[in-house]
Formats: C-alpha cells, sequence, structure tokens
C-alpha cells in the first residue's frame, strides 16, 4: 500500500464527515493506493457513531477505538502501529489542517526526503494563548535539540513507514518526531502548509501541557546528546562535580596538614560530589551496556484498543513493536 493518513479523533463528531469527504478528495487525484486510519481518542459523543457508518461504506477506513482519553500522542502511536502503507501521513481531525496540502507533502517524500513537516506560516489561532507561547516553545525546541523546525506542534506531517514507526511516543512525544528521527540521520524538510480557524467543538489544548513538554524536551537533549556514545557524555557530566570534589578534598587535606584540624563540612562536600561522580560513571556505563547489548526493537505504551477494520470488531493491544514485526 503506498500511503496510510492516520488521523486522531477527540470529540470531533460535527468535524468528521467533512474532514473525511475532504480527505478522499484530496487523495483521489493522487491515483495511489491509500487508507484512511481514524483513531477515536476515547471520545464521548457521537463521534465514534458517525466513524462507524462512514467505515461500513468505505473499505479504505479503517477505525481504532481507544477505551479511554489517552491523549493525542498515544492517539498517533496507535495509529501508526496500525497503518499499512509505505508513507504516512499525519493531520488533526478538527479541520484547521487542510487536507488538499497533503501533496505537497507527498511531493517531497517522492523527492527523497524521510520526513517532511508542515508550517502554518498563517495560523489561526489566538495569540497569547496559542501562538506567543508556540513561538517561543518552537525556538527552545530548536535551540535545545539542534533541529530547526519553525512549527513542530502541526500534526500534518509526512514520515516514509520505515523511519516512524521504531520511535518512541508517548507524553507529548509527537512534536519532537524530527528531533528524535535526526539521531538515525533523517531527512528533514519543511513546507508551507494552509491553517483554518476552528469550525465546530473547542480547542484540547491549553497552557497545562506546558510543563509536560518541557520534561519531554529535556528527556531529548539527554536522548540525542547521549544516542552514540552515553559513557561519553556522562563522563562529560561527571567533569563539574570531579574537579569540585578534587578541590574540596585537597583544600581539607591542606587544613588538616597546616592547621592540624580537618574541616568535615568541607571534606564531607568533597566525598558527597565524589559519590556523584561515581554514580554518573556507572548510570553512562550502564547506558553504554544497553545501547551495545540491548533489543534494537522498541516498545511503544501498551494501551488496550478496539480495531474496527471495515465491519469486523476485534481486540488488539497496542505497543508490542517486537510482536507486530514478527507477524
Amino acid at each position: 500500500m503506498d500511503l496510510s493518513v492516520i488521523v486522531p479523533f477527540y470529540n470531533e463528531e460535527e468535524s468528521l464527515v467533512p474532514l473525511y469527504r475532504a480527505v478522499v478528495a484530496a487523495l483521489d487525484r493522487l491515483g495511489l493506493d491509500y487508507e484512511l486510519v481514524f483513531v477515536d481518542d476515547g471520545s464521548t459523543d457521537g463521534t465514534v457513531a458517525q466513524a462507524r457508518r462512514l467505515a461500513e461504506r468505505d473499505d479504505r477506513l479503517r477505525l481504532l477505538i481507544l477505551r479511554a482519553n489517552f491523549g493525542q500522542t498515544a492517539a498517533m502511536a496507535a495509529g501508526i502501529d496500525h497503518a499499512r502503507g509505505d508513507v504516512l501521513v499525519t493531520m488533526d481531525g478538527d479541520l484547521q489542517n487542510d487536507p488538499a496540502d497533503i501533496p505537497l507533502l507527498i511531493a517531497q517524500i517522492q523527492a527523497g526526503y524521510d520526513i517532511v513537516v508542515g508550517w502554518r506560516h498563517k495560523r489561526r489561532d489566538a495569540l497569547i494563548t496559542r501562538r506567543i507561547p508556540s513561538r517561543i516553545a518552537n525556538w527552545l525546541i530548536g535551540v535545545v535539540t539542534g533541529v530547526p523546525i519553525r512549527d513542530n506542534g502541526c500534526s500534518l506531517k509526512a514520515y516514509r513507514a520505515e523511519v516512524i514507526k521504531p520511535l518512541p511516543l508517548y507524553s507529548e512525544m509527537h512534536r519532537f518526531i524530527p528531533a528524535i528521527a535526526s539521531i538515525s540521520g533523517a531527512r528533514i524538510k519543511e513546507v508551507q502548509v494552509r491553517h483554518h480557524a476552528r469550525q465546530f467543538g473547542r480547542s484540547k489544548y491549553g497552557l497545562s501541557r506546558i510543563y509536560k513538554v518541557l520534561l519531554d524536551l529535556l528527556a531529548i537533549r539527554m536522548l540525542i546528546a547521549s544516542a552514540q556514545r552515553p559513557m561519553a557524555w556522562f563522563g562529560l557530566l561527571a567533569a563539574p562535580a570531579a574537579l569540585t570534589s578534587l578541590l574540596t578534598i585537597g583544600f581539607s587535606l591542606y587544613l588538616t596538614a597546616t592547621t592540624g584540624a580537618m574541616s568535615f563540612p568541607i571534606a564531607g562536600t568533597g566525598v558527597l560530589f565524589g559519590m556523584l561522580v561515581t554514580f554518573l560513571l556507572l548510570t553512562g556505563a550502564l547506558a553504554e551496556m544497553v545501547l551495545r547489548t540491548g533489543s534494537p526493537q522498541i516498545k511503544r505504551l501498551p494501551l488496550l484498543t478496539i480495531a474496527w477494520d471495515r465491519t469486523v470488531i476485534s481486540s488488539d493491544l497496542i505497543g508490542d513493536a517486537e510482536s507486530k514485526k514478527d507477524e
């Protein structure tokens, strides 16, 4: 199969049918063998009922139903795990991304890029609560990760399946996919896409997720820095502590030799920093062992879902990437 379009939904009953029609209209013009993967993230309105009616009429549409609201990243990971296309496109289900831009992303994949990121250059969101925090976050992500993407939060992206499927996705990690993929040398391209004001419902995003993004950013920075040589990276972290330990213990010994009295606070500080050095080096050695001997398969967060494939309902356990590869 050439293409899979993955769309997570959460209480988007009014948006679902117009989005389906717009996506089908855009993809039919491409002449590709494609599928739609709709992922319901525990909706409490009529979203699932609408999606089931569409799936019964169109065998290109597959529906995954998460039993609870796990969040956008988890829903996206579920869709990626189940997608069968060589190229995967992700987008939001609120009609703010324009399906007519999908051919632009596909063209860049065909040109040789591994990941194509949409850039909402004329964003139709609130200035104070959405656009300004987004600009600050995108700048910070670029500085910390070294991957300068203008719009990490845009869900409209295209990926080669072999690049995106092995990546670990949890928390708010979907916005860091380009940074994570850069570790393996993925070729990344950013293209301008359209953005529309929300027509139905209300936004599920807010300032409350900022702290999650910051914590994930810290984790990504550590992952990027230590991906190839974790021992060297932890050794670099340990260097200031080692210098502090040597200076404080040396000064304590100097005081003992010149005054005959040891300063226990200074000596104790040196010992504590020495223990920190030992801890960091042992952690680096452990990380090095995991990197060199660990399984290359990455297991994702297990999420119990109902998989709807046309008119067949079955239970599936998302998250075991190794077992899926064996199949």
